[in-house]
């Protein structure tokens, strides 16, 4: 029997995703139509579209949907932005990213994923994106300030080459905490300074790096 990954996508918006309420009609949409199922694992896809994050190996996991949605909601995307992305990891993300944006530059410190990531996206067709396999809590210089900024792992507190690459008016998403559990954080830059707010608690892998976690 072929699965309906269509009703699959459609189930999770209205069951996971708008009850949370996620808003953002882009958000909605784009996650309505990209296909999740094949960012994982295969003998993961049955699960593809549940409600809970699934390993994608290399000790690192494709997130919630509904974490997906939050964090990219967060970023109020118009597409004229460049984003910072600091784990592409399946790529799900990124991929949204990138229909939601400008460009994406995407840095990834896993060598596998990466390759695999960039494999999957250019068969799939994005000429927006751009990888690099770097330490991501030193962010990408050569080509900020970005706009919006996303964190896809878990640190102690936030990188400070990150803020020094946010541009002005930019937002960033990062979840920080201990190595158990974080609070999703949302920084907007106004005039060099950083207001914060919390968006709730999450539970990501540890962002591993000269400003995060040791390994």
């Amino acid at each position: 029997m072929t699965h309906d990954y269509h009703l699959a996508r459609e189930k999770m918006v209205k069951n996971q995703l708008l009850p949370r309420g996620i808003s953002d009609p882009k958000v909605l949409e784009i996650m309505s139509q990209i296909h999740r199922h094949l960012f994982v694992e295969e003998a993961l896809i049955s699960e593809a579209y549940n409600d809970h994050p699934l390993p994608i190996g290399n000790k690192q996991t494709i997130s919630q949907p509904y974490i997906v949605a939050l964090m990219t909601e967060a970023l109020e995307l118009k597409g004229t932005e460049k984003v910072l992305e600091i784990g592409t990891g399946s790529g799900y993300q990124t991929a949204i990213l990138a229909n939601l944006s400008k460009a994406v530059y995407t840095v990834e410190r896993i060598e596998p994923l990466l390759v695999k990531s960039r494999q999957l996206l250019g068969k799939l067709g994005y000429a927006n994106i751009y990888f690099k396999l770097s330490d991501g809590t030193i962010g990408w210089k050569e080509f900020a300030p970005y706009d919006a900024i996303m964190v896809t792992a878990g640190a102690p507190t936030i990188p400070q080459p990150l803020l020094d690459q946010l541009a002005d008016h930019g937002k960033m998403v990062i979840p920080i905490g201990d190595r158990s559990s974080q609070d999703l954080i949302l920084v907007k830059k106004n005039q060099g300074r950083f207001l914060e707010k919390n968006l709730g608690g999450c539970r990501f892998v540890d962002l591993i790096g000269n400003h995060g976690w040791k390994d």
